[in-house]
């Protein structure tokens, strides 16, 4: 089988969670056009990943600018219980698409906000959710960590689908976690634009015998609205130069990486390959050595099946 996926490069508009919504719907009718049939969104693309920012936080304080700059934050972060999601859900049945984006979710019931990965079928809506069960250093600040309920994977018509967010990827027993599953498209959204991030996602792909989906922003200092200008005044221009790849399950690149612009890299992956792969090396097949080896991800649900 074989299908068509893209990955979006682009910039949010930041922090404003409508506009960014907005744009999603333009550029997925745009490549739902040109005959995608997956469309990958980067981390945190609703409302922005705020790179850079402090949210006036250092061990011992926290300053009143940052609290209301996380409210803000707060406030354009996505709610599934809303129509935020609903119109997410009606584009991708419209476009008859299946939809991969990054956003940070907000949970009304305890007021904590999540890295998250939504995964959204055209006929059966959110799949489900991937929150990052481990968010990087100062990430910790504005996100929480989820637990084993997280890590989803989905069989769908195009595929086994799953995958984990930005430096979750450097935690082995959570990608095993995904291999356990079978993942054929392995979806990796990301905030990392450096070159070591190329060689993670084909050793991933390499290991897991899969296809790689690496997908981030393109991002210029500029891009922030002018009231953030002074937050980020000491970084670089080309805050996020970006680096979306696509990998296949041999680790041979297939498109990009794609770096100093914005862009959508698109490929046709042949799920015949993830077979061919495993002919010397399968990591949780024939090389899994489950006689010396034992694994488990506490509370991992089952692979979910998308509706007939």
């Amino acid at each position: 089988m074989k299908i068509k996926v893209g990955l979006v490069q682009n910039s949010p508009v930041f922090f404003d969670k409508n506009k960014t919504i907005k744009k999603i719907e333009d550029l997925t009718i745009k490549y739902a056009k040109q005959g995608c049939e997956l469309l990958v969104f980067p981390e945190s693309f609703i409302p922005g990943y705020p790179r850079g920012f402090s949210f006036g936080a250092k061990v011992g304080s926290r300053t009143d600018e940052g609290r209301i700059l996380y409210s803000e934050y707060y406030k354009n972060s996505i709610d599934l219980e809303s129509d935020d999601l609903k119109r997410l859900e009606k584009l991708s049945k419209a476009q008859h698409i299946y939809l991969v984006i990054g956003v940070t979710e907000k949970q009304e019931i305890n007021g904590s906000l999540y890295c998250s990965m939504l995964y959204i079928s055209p006929t059966d809506g959110l799949l489900g959710v991937h929150r990052k069960i481990k968010p990087t250093g100062t990430e910790r600040i504005i996100w929480a960590e989820a637990a084993g309920e997280s890590l989803v994977t989905f069989k769908t018509k195009i595929g086994k689908l799953g995958g984990l967010i930005c430096w979750e990827n450097y935690m082995p027993l959570a990608r095993m976690s995904m291999y356990k599953k079978g993942v054929e498209i392995y979806i990796a959204p990301t905030a990392d634009s450096r070159s070591e991030w190329t060689a993670t996602m084909k050793h991933i792909a390499l290991e897991g015998r899969c296809f790689v989906l690496g997908c981030n922003q393109y991002y210029t200092k500029s891009m922030y609205p002018q009231k953030y200008q002074d937050l980020v005044k000491d970084d670089p221009e080309e805050i996020c130069p970006g680096g979306s790849i696509i990998v296949s399950p041999l680790g041979k690149v297939i498109e990009g990486p794609l770096f100093g612009k914005a862009g959508v890299l698109i490929a046709e992956l042949d799920l015949d390959e993830i077979s061919h792969s495993k002919l010397d090396f399968d990591v949780i097949g024939h090389y899994a050595r489950n006689d010396i080896f034992q694994f488990e991800a506490k509370e991992q649900p089952n692979i979910k099946e998308e509706s007939k």
